[in-house]
This record gives C-alpha cells, sequence and structure tokens, in this order.
C-alpha cells in the first residue's frame, strides 16, 4: 500500500505535468471581424451569382424563343431562391463549426 507521502508526491508531480501540458497547448484561436466579413462576402457572392445565373438563362431562353421577358423573370426569381437557399446551407454549415469547436475549447477547458 502506498504511503501518505507517496501519494503527495504523486498528486504534485500530477500537478506538474497538468502545468506543462497547460503551457505547451496553443491558445485556441478566435474568429475575428475579418473571418466573419469572409463568410458574409462568401454568402453575398452566392446569392449574387444565382441572380446572375438565372438572369443569364432567362435572358438566353427569351432571345432563343423570342418572347417577351417572361423566363427573364422566371428564372431570376429561380436563381432568387437558389442563391439564398445556398446562403442558408452556408450560415447552417458555419453554425456548426462554430458550436464545434466551442464544444472543443469547452472540453479543452475542463
Amino acid at each position: 500500500m502506498a504511503e501518505p507521502d507517496d501519494l503527495e508526491r504523486l498528486k504534485a508531480l500530477d500537478a506538474r505535468i497538468n502545468q506543462l501540458k497547460k503551457a505547451n497547448t496553443p491558445e485556441p484561436s478566435r474568429p475575428s471581424g475579418h473571418h466573419m466579413a469572409n463568410h458574409a462576402w462568401r454568402m453575398v457572392t452566392e446569392l449574387v451569382a444565382g441572380l446572375l445565373i438565372g438572369f443569364g438563362i432567362g435572358y438566353g431562353l427569351d432571345v432563343l424563343f423570342g418572347t417577351i421577358p417572361i423566363f427573364l423573370v422566371l428564372f431570376v426569381l429561380l436563381g432568387l431562391v437558389a442563391g439564398i437557399r445556398v446562403m442558408m446551407r452556408t450560415a447552417t454549415e458555419i453554425q456548426a463549426q462554430n458550436e464545434k469547436a466551442a464544444t472543443a475549447a469547452k472540453n479543452e477547458g475542463d
């Protein structure tokens, strides 16, 4: 059986090991304002891309068939809907990454 002196030495050794581990682990990076701005620009780009693609397809079909801008309006609206869906998917992805990082930081702190 371990003597009380040995138990104290083991506790002191464990405390020193934990202290050295904390000193050697890097601080978790926190997203800066620029990082979030990059996400915002990504979402804006996705929305505009959806609108432009819808505009291009609609205009092309109107020129091809010689119709009034019915296809243009229809495909711009579809492009808007597609752009919003992609933006929402991106927002969900970013939120999941942030939650995962917060959970990892919380687990490291324990």
